[in-house]
């Protein structure tokens, strides 16, 4: 299995097709491997002339565990304190710009489910260079209140 150094972690990682294709990466949820994207799905978008990308995000599958850091406190999270997290969904989205990098992939289309979704919204905020387009599943915002923006 492949693996590439990125942010200063080691991502598992699968593709599928010709790097010449334009790229597209999918990111999983929480504590979901990226064999989750199916093969034969990965192999249908490679078939449309994409160059597929499925990484095992940090303390997933066969990617770095960070085993040295407390248990985060799931429920403050979910109310909004984030302090006892030992990384952040910003870290995540510098984990999959590094393995673009590592890639040699200048841009990419980005596929993100659940909270895959919010790793991609913060990859768009943070390196809008590495993003062509986004395709949020099962994901929001982040409002807890469940509204959507008002303009």
């Amino acid at each position: 299995m492949p693996s590439a150094h990125a942010n200063g972690i080691e991502l598992d990682y699968d593709t599928f097709g010709s790097p010449a294709d334009p790229a597209l990466l999918l990111i999983q949820g929480f504590s979901v491997q990226k064999i989750a994207w199916d093969d034969e799905f990965c192999q249908l978008l490679a078939r449309r002339g994409f160059f597929v990308i499925r990484f095992d995000n940090r303390d997933v599958g066969l990617s770095t565990k960070i085993e040295d850091a407390p248990f985060p406190d799931i429920a403050a999270a979910f109310a909004g304190d984030a302090s006892s997290a030992p990384y952040s969904l910003d870290d995540m989205a510098d984990d999959a710009a590094g393995l673009l990098d590592a890639l040699d992939v200048s841009s990419a289309d980005v596929v993100g489910a659940s909270m895959g979704g919010y790793i991609a919204q913060c990859l768009v905020l943070r390196h809008p260079e590495k993003v062509r387009s986004l395709c949020s599943i099962m994901s929001s915002t982040g409002d807890r209140s469940g509204r959507l923006a008002q303009r």
